[in-house]
């Protein structure tokens, strides 16, 4: 007697799993068995129990019925958590609270189960250490034989985005030497910074920023700008992103060892520190600028970014013989890049960068001047992350 309870009990509960599965009936009459993962406004995801993940357009399903429980996004904005019945194109959700709501199946945006359900909240409160998305960028080159050079650029950006905010992060770095037919430096900068949004509203956003530049080719030992102010998402898509900026900053520049225009009869024979000057200067400028984010197909990615900084008063510049020179002074930064990937962390890179300033300290008759512009262009391999 108890050994035909026990088998009882076991053939009840055999048949009685299938019943509980999940169930999708199509409009040509297939069913198919397992359990619904997630789904979206076009599509239901189901796993069956002798498969992998099989995607349905929802104007291919006729019914639909799960026992256990989904949380359910209606176009109204409602979210309603219980089992799900899809009926002759309607979508029932049988609540602890609620009782049944029932809708048309065109109202659903999204379904999810417990873990997707928890997955999502985590990720528009990730922790500092987690949510982290961004890429190493690594390019290199090497010639032999005639002419002897070696060219290095290597550039990082990490990015972490919150429910409200974003923390950005990048640092870039442009090194060339060339040994035949002379030894020369031909390259020498670096660069980076740190940005962070946080929205005010689904549109305006306030930001706040601080970025760094070096180039001995310049002179330029350190250059600093500091800043904050408004932005607005002209465009926010998937797809395509566009955000407007305006602000003000304060940037100070410190150059050393500049050829003296005016220098001493000393200076040619030899190097004496009269020969060489060290100017710096800080002045308050505005933050005008865009920057810009588009989706090839799934896997180019292009960004663009364009900052101006014109000067809002004469800044007083130091030059040799304790004079000074009052100037009005304009800066400007124009970033281009595109990221093609090969595989999930591996991609193929390009970049162009120009940075110019207005009002480069003078150099000695005879020494090469320093340029307004400091134009870059790199390519090679991108290694991305996420966390």
């Amino acid at each position: 007697m108890h050994k035909k309870l026990v088998a009882g009990l076991f053939l009840s509960m055999l048949f009685t799993i299938p019943a509980l599965a999940d169930q999708i009936v199509l409009k040509n009459g297939d069913k198919i068995t397992g359990t619904v993962i997630k789904s979206d406004a076009k599509n239901v995801v189901i796993k069956p129990e002798y498969a992998g993940e099989v995607t349905i357009d929802w104007s291919a399903v006729q019914d639909m019925s799960s026992t256990k429980n989904f949380h359910v996004g209606l176009k109204s904005g409602e979210n309603v958590v219980g089992s799900l019945t899809v009926k002759e194109g309607k979508l029932e959700v049988t609540t602890k609270d609620l009782g049944t709501v029932e809708t048309p199946r065109e109202n659903i945006v999204l379904i999810r189960d417990d873990a997707d359900q928890l997955a999502y909240e985590k990720s528009l409160h990730p922790r500092w250490s987690e949510g982290w998305t961004g890429g190493l960028n690594l390019g290199f080159a090497v010639t032999g034989g005639n002419s002897e050079t070696k060219n290095l650029n290597i550039a990082f950006n990490a990015v972490h985005t919150g429910l409200h905010d974003k923390l950005t992060l990048y640092t870039n770095s442009v090194y060339a030497t060339t040994a035949k037919p002379t030894s020369l430096t031909t390259a020498d900068a670096n660069g980076g910074g740190i940005r962070y949004d946080h929205d005010l509203s689904a549109r305006a956003f306030a930001f706040a920023s601080a970025d760094f530049f070096a180039n001995s080719l310049q002179d330029l030992s350190l250059r600093s700008i500091l800043g904050g102010g408004m932005g607005v998402h002209a465009i926010k898509t998937p797809v395509t992103t566009l955000d407007l900026l305006a602000g003000l900053n304060s940037t100070h520049d410190s150059f050393s060892d500049v050829a003296n225009p005016n220098p001493p009869l000393a200076c040619t024979t030899g190097k004496q520190p009269a020969c060489f000057y060290s100017p710096s200067y800080s002045s308050a400028s505005l933050s005008l600028g865009d920057v810009f984010m588009h989706k090839f197909g799934k896997s180019t990615v292009l960004t663009q970014s364009f900052l101006f900084y014109p000067g809002l008063t004469d800044t007083t510049i130091d030059l040799p013989g304790n004079l000074t020179e009052s100037v009005r002074v304009y800066r400007g930064a124009f970033n281009l890049g595109t990221v093609t990937k090969i595989n999930k962390w591996l991609g193929w890179q390009n970049s162009f960068g120009d940075v110019f300033v207005s009002n480069p300290p003078v150099v000695a008759p005879g020494t090469p001047r320093i340029e307004r512009n400091d134009v870059t262009f790199a390519t090679g391999l991108n290694i991305s992350f996420s966390h």
